[in-house]
């Protein structure tokens, strides 16, 4: 698929009607810029780490805790079934990036941790997607930034609210 093509299928915008209400706007517009960041994070990671978004995510989880996750909390986390962690927890123990040990109170639950080779992995795709992502939301000044911030957050209020 050629970068515009890409850009076309990403663009949900262009479903848009002159009678779609300003929610349907501003909801196709929330899902471009996602899909388009998510998109290009994705191509990036590929290209430079040879890795995907859901082993970088992984990866993450367990950088944040640096005393292990449990395989159903690394799939609580990550929103994922334990069918996709396994899978993904396989693929990173076979290349010594993370550790499996079982939980001494019970043996049948696995505690995942990064390996030293797995933390100075991450720390390097980290950095990288830092850059990445600060390079994608760089024209935006910083109080333009705030303001998204304060509004996203007013937004996400409104849509939990709705979940009572």
């Amino acid at each position: 698929m050629n970068d515009e093509a890409t850009v076309v299928e990403l663009n949900h915008e262009s479903r848009l009607q002159s009678e779609d209400h300003q929610s349907i706007r501003l909801w196709l517009r929330l899902l471009t810029c996602t899909n388009m960041i998510e998109q290009r994070l994705r191509a990036r990671l590929r290209e430079e780490f040879a890795t995907t978004l859901p082993r970088f995510d992984f990866m993450a989880q367990l950088d944040r805790a640096p005393d292990g996750l449990t395989m159903g909390e690394l799939s609580q986390r990550m929103m994922v079934s334990g069918g996709n962690v396994s899978g993904i927890a396989n693929q990173l123990s076979g290349e010594g990036l993370i550790d499996r040990s079982p939980v001494p109170d019970n043996r049948r639950t696995l505690c995942v941790t990064l390996t030293d080779k797995g933390r100075k992995r991450f720390a390097d795709m980290a950095a990288a997607h830092e850059r990445w992502v600060v390079e994608m939301l760089g024209n935006l000044s910083q109080v333009e930034h705030q303001l998204i911030m304060t509004h996203l957050a007013q937004l996400k209020r409104g849509v939990t609210a709705l979940e009572t």
